[in-house]
């Protein structure tokens, strides 16, 4: 029996390490992609390994090894480079050598403004109770990926309007989807900033569940009203 268990735990303990690892999202960042409550499996093998693969980063080697490229697009967790004991959750819109900037609440990258369409708002009900109505917008990058992106307050200026950022080589620039409630690569002092490759962790490909929050953990007989169905089993795009 003994043996049976530690075969189940370091088969485990693979698993979460090379290959998948369950994370949950606890802002709204990422808004619509991601919602609180969303519960995921991020890739661990997507991008290769680093230190930071391995349950407290231990300081064991620098750089990766296997790696692989991140595409503009992706939604990626990584290591906040100024904390690298907490996980985020971003979109990569930036890579090496490209120069980002924010004009008017539109993402440019080399100069050229991306692709923005209006489409229906997002609806959400606020924490209490209200039906919240947030414009929402078709975001195109330029190697063709799209995807929705939030601009929760028109009239507040916030990030909407930045420097030009040129990234570093073996660096990212990481945004939200939910642009004006996102701690992010735009932001000084905001611990994000270029993120090292070192620091990635992997590509969120598939929502596993979700969960609205209105259950607690004890309290089974609500888990059923609280699940949101149409979420299982979602890719993440």
């Amino acid at each position: 029996m003994f043996r049976v268990v530690l075969y189940a735990l370091i088969l485990a303990v693979f698993i979460r390490t090379f290959l998948f690892q369950p994370f949950n999202i606890p802002s709204s960042s990422m808004e619509e992609t991601l919602l609180v409550g969303d519960y995921l499996f991020v890739t661990k093998f997507s991008y290769g390994y680093s230190k930071h693969t391995f349950p407290w980063s231990p300081n064991l080697f620098s750089g990766r090894f296997w790696s692989g490229q991140p595409e503009r697009g992706d939604v990626v967790v990584f290591k906040l480079p100024a904390r690298p004991s907490e996980d985020y959750i971003k979109r990569v819109v930036g890579l090496p050598g490209d120069r980002i900037q924010m004009i008017d609440g539109v993402l440019h990258i080399n100069g050229i403004p991306c692709k923005m369409k209006r489409v229906e708002d997002f609806i959400r009900i606020s924490p209490y109770g209200y039906e919240e109505r947030i414009p929402r917008f078709l975001e195109t990058l330029p190697n063709g990926v799209s995807h929705h992106v939030l601009d929760r307050d028109p009239d507040y200026p916030g990030w909407d309007n930045t420097q030009e950022f040129i990234v570093p080589a073996g660096h990212y620039f990481m945004m939200g989807d939910n642009r004006d409630q996102s701690n992010d690569s735009r932001i000084p002092n905001s611990g994000v900033g270029f993120v090292p490759e070192e620091n990635l962790v992997g590509r969120a490909d598939l929502i596993l569940f979700s969960t609205d929050g209105s259950a607690k953990n004890w309290e089974v007989w609500k888990w059923p009203a609280a699940f949101r169905y149409s979420r299982l089993f979602q890719s993440i795009e």
